[in-house]
C-alpha cells in the first residue's frame, strides 16, 4: 500500500481492526451496529495515532525508496493530524460505551487513557527518530491494554 497511497496507515486501520466486527458478531451473536461501528472505527483512529508516530521514525528512508506514508502526506501539519484522530478515537469508545449502556467505571479508564494519549502526543518530538519509537512502542502496549479492558466491560456489563 505504501506505493500506492499515502494513507496505508489507514489500511492498515481498516483490516486489522476488523477484529471488532467479527469479535463481536462471533460471541454475540450479531452486530448492534450502535455498538459495534463505532467501537471499529475507534480502533481504525487509534491505528492512525500510533502508526503515524511510527512512520515518522521511516520517513527520510520512505523518501529514498520512493513510498508514501501519513508522517509525509502530513508533514508539520502531523500533530494536529494524530490529535484529531486521537479525539476521534476516545470519542469513539465513548459513543460505543454510551449505546452499550456501560456504566461510569469504563469512563473513569477512558479518561485516563486519554489523558495518556494526550500527553504522548504532545509530548512526542516527531523529528527525533527515538522519540517516536519510546511513544510508540506504549502506545502498541496501551492499545492491548485498553482492548483488554474494552473488551472486559463490554462482556462484563453486557454478558
Amino acid at each position: 500500500m505504501k506505493r500506492l497511497t499515502f494513507w496505508p496507515q489507514a489500511y492498515l486501520g481498516l483490516t486489522f481492526n476488523w477484529g471488532a466486527l467479527l469479535g463481536w458478531a462471533a460471541v454475540k451473536g450479531t452486530l448492534e451496529p450502535a455498538v459495534v461501528f463505532p467501537l471499529y472505527l475507534s480502533g481504525v483512529f487509534w491505528t492512525l495515532v500510533y502508526d503515524t508516530i511510527y512512520a515518522h521514525q521511516d520517513k527520510e528512508d520512505d523518501l529514498k525508496v520512493g513510498v508514501k506514508s501519513t508522517a509525509l502526506r502530513f508533514g508539520d501539519s502531523s500533530k494536529e493530524w494524530i490529535t484529531g484522530f486521537g479525539i476521534a478515537c476516545i470519542s469513539n469508545l465513548a459513543i460505543s460505551g454510551f449505546n452499550a449502556g456501560i456504566g461510569w467505571p469504563y469512563y473513569a479508564f477512558l479518561a485516563a487513557a486519554s489523558g495518556q494519549l494526550a500527553w504522548q502526543i504532545l509530548t512526542v518530538d516527531l523529528s527525533y527518530r527515538a522519540d517516536c519509537n519510546r511513544k510508540c512502542v506504549p502506545l502498541l502496549f496501551k492499545e492491548f491494554i485498553l482492548d483488554l479492558t474494552t473488551t472486559g466491560f463490554f462482556f462484563f456489563f453486557l454478558g
